[in-house]
């Protein structure tokens, strides 16, 4: 492969080096929620801005752990996830925002992903269809555990990843429309708990690359529920979100150790 970097030791598209980044990682898609997740970290530094990848590195419960955005959607993050474990990155935790689809998700509960629906493109060019995006059960287990010490509402389970985000939010007026809502009715009859852009990318790369990686996700808003004529308010706050993740990080480096 082309060295696109030119001999600089830094990885071409995220700008880190091995020296940058633990071996711990959470992924956040907006660059913006990485400053929030940081202020969790002891010592932390920033150490990275190119292009949708802002990186902080810091300290947790003794290990060098650091926070990386990787952008909207799957292309973005399979980018930052490959470059990540090139430089010695192994644990990664997403934590991002979703849509409910189960009406059973409300509005600022917590969605851990279990495994994804691949109906994006990034992972048809890593494998086949049949394959699987699951998530690490280690990691899994441990956002359980952060979530159940949080006392929050949370649910576990399967999540839809898709490319278009207003494929979704108003499919009837796109020349695919009737495709979309055939298979977003399958989804939700089939008992998938919310929508979002970028874990069957990130699960699949972590299965390709036998590194772990988990999500848990902050539900904004249900737009099943909304068609219920259900309470549906929207919630942006993270930090519930951020919090369980920092105490399941915390979990699984003790039982590294």
């Amino acid at each position: 492969m082309i060295d696109y970097t030119e001999g600089s030791g830094k990885q071409y598209h995220i700008g880190l080096g091995p020296e940058d980044v633990g071996r711990y990682v959470f992924l956040p898609g907006d660059p913006k929620r990485c400053v929030k997740i940081a202020k969790y970290l002891e010592d932390a530094e920033f150490v990275g801005d190119s292009r949708e990848y802002m990186t902080y590195t810091g300290y947790l419960a003794g290990e060098k752990v650091s926070v990386m955005s990787t952008g909207m959607g799957g292309p973005s993050a399979a980018i930052g996830l490959e470059e990540l474990v090139a430089i010695g990155a192994d644990t990664f935790i997403r934590i991002g925002t979703c849509g409910g689809m189960d009406v059973n998700v409300k509005s600022g509960d917590l969605v851990i992903a279990t495994s994804a629906i691949r109906m994006e493109g990034t992972t048809r060019e890593y494998a086949p269809i049949e394959y699987p995006a699951v998530a690490d059960l280690e990691i899994i287990n441990a956002l359980v555990e952060g979530a159940r010490q949080m006392g929050v509402a949370y649910h576990t389970g399967v999540v839809q990843c898709k490319d278009a985000f207003y494929g979704q939010h108003r499919p009837e007026t796109l020349p695919n429309g009737q495709e979309l809502m055939r298979k977003w009715d399958a989804w939700v009859k089939l008992g998938a708990k919310a929508s979002e852009m970028e874990s069957a990318a990130l699960f699949i790369v972590a299965s390709y690359l036998h590194v772990r990686c988990g999500t848990i996700l902050l539900t904004v808003a249900n737009q099943e529920r909304e068609k219920a004529g259900l309470d549906n308010p929207q919630v942006h706050d993270t930090d519930l979100a951020v919090r369980a993740a920092i105490k399941a990080m915390k979990y699984i480096i003790e039982h590294d150790n």
